[in-house]
């Protein structure tokens, strides 16, 4: 019996749509990167993208648990001395309401170029509209 290694030709990705309205972050993170790396097909491969295309919707609807809404804290760092920023949850989501999302996946993909090729497959936006009407589930694309 030999060992079946899906070609790239043969992988089929499907389009998934996910509501985030009161959903937890992380757990819903963990959802769309579990579909990104295709860990839900048969066939997956650790070191292939045979993963589905995700589009989450609302997310600025998104919820944490706990008091994470003040406690948890975002860095980044200008690469100057001194030059870490951070910002709060509740910060976050005033200015930016994707990318608490955002992050929350590209922290579960695999930190290498096939973690950045799959992140391309993700889209993100904070209401109910989006540019992917047309992709239905299911779809080849």
């Amino acid at each position: 019996m030999k060992t079946y290694v899906p070609k790239q030709g043969e992988i089929v990705k499907e389009w998934h749509v996910i509501d985030a309205e009161g959903q937890v972050l992380g757990r819903l993170a963990a959802e769309v990167a579990r579909l990104l790396r295709g860990k839900h097909k048969p066939m997956y491969t650790p070191y292939l993208d045979c993963g589905d295309n995700v589009v989450v919707v609302n997310a600025a609807k998104i919820r944490v648990t706990g008091n994470k809404a003040t406690d948890k804290m975002y860095y980044r760092h200008s690469g100057y001395p001194g030059g870490l920023r951070e910002l709060n949850y509740e910060r976050m989501m005033d200015k930016h309401p994707t990318r608490a999302l955002e992050l929350a996946v590209k922290g579960m993909l695999p930190h290498n170029r096939l973690g950045r090729k799959l992140a391309t497959n993700f889209r993100v936006y904070a209401g109910s509209d989006h540019p992917h009407q047309a992709q239905v589930s299911g779809s080849k694309d």
